[in-house]
């Protein structure tokens, strides 16, 4: 029998390899653009940067050292020059198929920073799997900006996995819908119209401002914001604004909210500071044919009528009044069950009529007729 010459004994203890196959190698050199790993057969293999990752600009050695191990897979066992060619990111891409498929088949939450921000939505990296979550998936609401979430980790579950297309969709907006019914839920065991709670001013319109309970947005109308007038409320709040607010009604998912708390009403101590005969002092707030509403503290109106503003004729408020006019009247009328209050300019100067009355009564000669028939009376009897 032949004996086998030393270069036929090494190549027999060395492995047979195959392309496609994952083998472990020790790292043997490093540079900024690939590393060299003894895979245990006749040629080193060779790990270019682009085989090792899709992230741009990467230096190696930064990542590797001689002496690490590394399982790779067989790219090309011979390209041309004796060496074998490896990768990583397909390794990993492998691996990571797998961990996709598991995640969507089980609807678990994965997590991953988001590696780009496209015209269309998000990108993200998982395990060398490039997921695509849609802008319409990203949030509960429309978002025109997403440039925020760059860089930011996020949670989201798989909706599609197609492994022929390679197409990995993401759906973050089921988390947050989810996460969002689960508070409010526990929001409404927990609240009653009359409480009060603290939340966060959301969005400002014309008409009032959506506070953010914590799971449940409350309408606060225009109406309910304070006990005086609020032309705008854009003018009273801002978004991000933390408020206390009073729970006013519920109806079903709605929930009005009212900042009218019941101690800050002015109509409570108004029966004794408005009583009928008193003098006071308001401002004109707006005016009709009919009349002039002065207001003579915040939640608290009073009319005057066109007819008590002067002794003289007048046509319409305006003629002699402006918005915002300081005005002196007395109060004629107050009717705390419909809170109206009635104020005149004009019995101001009643009391100059009551003199002038009183003088003319000082002349005119006061007779009692019981007396008068009385006396007629006597006088016949005693003639008789």
């Amino acid at each position: 029998m032949s004996e086998l010459t030393f270069e036929q004994m090494l190549e027999e203890s060395l492995k047979t390899i195959h392309t496609g196959e994952v083998v472990e190698g020790t790292v043997i050199d490093v540079k900024p653009e690939e590393i060299i790993l003894n895979i245990g057969y006749k040629s080193d293999g060779v790990l270019t940067r682009n085989e090792y990752t899709n992230e741009p600009n990467v230096d190696l050695t930064t990542i590797a050292k001689p002496g690490d191990t590394m399982e790779v897979k067989v790219l090309k066992v011979n390209d041309g020059e004796g060496q074998v060619l490896l990768t990583y990111k397909r390794l990993a891409a492998d691996r990571g198929n797998k961990r996709i498929e598991e995640a969507y088949n089980n609807n678990e939450v994965l997590k991953a920073k988001v590696a780009q921000v496209l015209d269309g939505g998000l990108s993200v990296v998982v395990e060398e799997v490039r997921i695509f979550i849609p802008a319409s998936l990203v949030s509960d609401t429309y978002e025109k900006d997403l440039t925020k979430y760059a860089g930011q980790e996020i949670e989201f579950v798989i909706s599609e996995y197609n492994p022929k297309r390679r197409r990995y969709i993401g759906d973050r907006k089921q988390l947050i819908l989810a996460e969002k019914a689960e508070m409010q839920k526990k929001l409404f065991e927990t609240i009653k119209p009359g409480d009060t709670v603290e939340g966060t001013v959301k969005n400002v319109t014309d008409f009032g401002a959506f506070i953010d309970l914590g799971g449940c947005d409350g309408l606060l109308h225009i109406s309910e914001m304070s006990w005086g007038r609020v032309e705008n409320p854009k003018k009273v709040f801002k978004v991000g604004d933390v408020v206390k607010v009073l729970i006013k009604d519920i109806s079903g998912t709605k929930i009005a909210l009212s900042l009218k708390f019941e101690d800050q009403n002015p109509w409570k101590d108004a029966a004794e500071k408005y009583a009928v005969g008193s003098v006071v002092t308001g401002k004109v707030a707006r005016m009709t044919d009919f009349g002039a509403f002065v207001e003579l503290e915040a939640g608290i109106d009073a009319l005057l009528h066109v007819s008590q503003i002067s002794k003289e004729h007048i046509e319409k408020p305006s003629d002699v009044l402006k918005t915002g006019q300081e005005v002196t009247a007395k109060v004629v009328d107050f009717n705390e069950a419909d809170k109206k209050i009635s104020l005149s300019i004009k019995a101001l100067s009643a009391p100059e009529a009551a003199a002038e009355k009183a003088d003319e009564d000082a002349d005119v000669v006061s007779v009692d007729i019981d007396a008068v028939i009385s006396g007629e009376d006597a006088g016949e009897e005693t003639e008789a």
